[in-house]
């Protein structure tokens, strides 16, 4: 995780000029570590973001193919709990060759399997944002400060989302 871009420099430049951005939340709600991909979807749906369409996918990613193709979107992001080594609440870019079929997975498909369907079949740039939970104690959420960590980075990406060029009109 050392010497990356800081998250709103990564995203930025990969849905600069993005009119229709879908965001696909993943995880399993009742695991605590594996939730946060859905929180943070969720977290953005509240926003009502024009030209930001959520999907909710849960468990089964390849779950929201169908939806997608319909949206027609120009950059697809999906949010997931990863373990990545770093505090929790940290929301960062994971590339392709970073994923791996253990970032606390509880998918059927592997998500680049997914990933790498999306982006085939609809010719859009796809991006996976990890959010790292506590897995010191796998049955709790996290503390009241990875919260407030947490919150802070989806400010972050709440500010890109907003000013990052996907609001062009079109």
């Amino acid at each position: 995780m050392e010497n990356t871009p800081p998250l709103s420099d990564t995203l930025q430049g990969r849905i600069r000029n993005t009119g229709r951005l879908a965001i696909v939340g993943i995880g399993d709600e009742l695991n605590p570590p594996d939730r946060l991909g859905m929180y943070a979807a969720r977290q953005i749906e509240q926003q009502h973001l024009p030209g930001v369409k959520v999907f909710l996918a849960g468990t089964v990613p390849e779950s929201i193919t169908g939806p997608l193709r319909r949206y027609q979107p120009e950059h697809v992001v999906f949010l997931d709990a990863a373990d990545m080594g770093a505090q929790p609440g940290t929301i960062a870019v994971i590339e392709p060759e970073g994923i791996r079929a253990d970032l606390i997975s509880t998918h059927v498909l592997p998500l680049s399997v997914v990933m790498d369907y999306v982006k085939r079949e609809s010719g859009t740039g796809v991006t996976l944002l990890g959010i790292q939970p506590d897995l010191r104690e796998p049955d709790k959420d996290l503390s009241d400060e990875d919260r407030v960590y947490l919150s802070r980075n989806l400010q972050v990406l709440f500010r890109v989302l907003c000013h990052g060029n996907v609001l062009r009109e079109g």
